[in-house]
């Protein structure tokens, strides 16, 4: 059984999983589709060096920013990283935000058809240039059990896989699972939302202070597309938006602020309704010492008992 740690964006699952780390000999597994982009450090909230150096962690900086990483590559990795530290005798501790790569690690995927490199290319030019508004409505109807919300790039999946297989993606992954790599003990940290609102604009404030705009200028330089999957995520959307002269700077605070807030919002929903029975909740307005001892007594109950 592995631990897994849940919670919406500045939730703190950071400060508790290095509270862990310090209680026992773990290795931290980053399950965030947000913090597997290269050079993107300061609006995924990534560890420091110093944090990083620190302890062991697994998950970050896998691709660069224009490059997709499917929830399914992200299981197959981390199912390798899983045995690392058990062959180790290490303790691995899964954490992070996104639920669908939770999902396909502890749940399995389908094993998805093989799509033509041309054609998909050729699709994506059409996606494009299509309006988000417009691209979510054929989604659903191409795919009545879609639950990717607005997100671009999973909307985008969902109808390179109708378009090009003839079924929806929602149907493959319910008729063809595969074996996920163990089962999970989850423990989902619950903040109050006033509380989180706090923490999400304290937040927003620190990554404009520290250099977000200069870091997405730099990604720019060298090339990246203003549309690339690792520019499209909360902060990163809106930074872009700015320099492309589409957001006024006394407005990019408050839009990086009010569309962290709805994604926290949309993680916090999936947490209640996608978890197992039994997961277990740990107040957030508690320390993360106190936290990770709750955490390592739930997990040790769990699998002694």
């Amino acid at each position: 059984m592995i631990p897994v740690l849940v919670g919406p964006t500045a939730s703190g699952k950071t400060a508790v999983a290095h509270a862990v780390a310090r209680l026992a000999d773990v290795d931290i597994i980053a399950a965030d589709s947000r913090t597997i982009y290269r050079g993107l450090d300061i609006g995924t909230a990534k560890p420091s060096a110093a944090e990083r150096a620190a302890f062991r962690y697994h998950g970050l900086d896998l691709v660069e920013p224009q490059e997709r990483y499917a929830a399914g590559r992200f299981a197959r990795d981390a199912a390798c990283w899983l045995q690392v530290a058990l062959v180790a005798g290490r303790l691995p501790l899964v954490v992070g935000g996104t639920g669908f790569y939770l999902r396909a690690l502890f749940e399995g995927l389908f094993d998805e058809p093989p799509l033509d490199d041309d054609r998909r290319e050729r699709l994506q030019v059409v996606l494009r240039r299509l309006p988000a508004e417009e691209r979510l409505r054929w989604v659903h109807r191409l795919d009545a059990g879609y639950t990717g919300g607005r997100n671009a790039q999973r909307s985008s999946r969902a109808l390179e896989v109708a378009l090009l297989t003839g079924r929806s993606l929602s149907a493959l992954q319910r008729a063809a699972p595969t074996p996920g790599a163990a089962p999970a003990r989850y423990f989902r940290i619950e903040v109050p939302r006033g509380v989180l609102h706090e923490r999400i604009a304290q937040r927003g404030a620190e990554m404009l202070r520290a250099g977000l705009l200069d870091e997405v200028r730099a990604a720019l330089d060298r090339g990246v597309p203003q549309d690339a999957p690792g520019l499209t995520g909360v902060g990163y959307r809106e930074a872009v938006l700015h320099l492309e002269g589409k957001l006024p700077a006394a407005q990019l605070e408050q839009a990086i602020v009010q569309a962290t807030r709805q994604y926290a919002k949309r993680q916090e929903t999936w947490f209640r309704h996608q978890l197992p029975a039994g997961t277990e909740v740990l107040d957030g307005t508690l320390s993360p010492d106190v936290l990770a001892s709750q955490l390592l007594s739930g997990y040790r109950a769990a699998t002694c008992g």
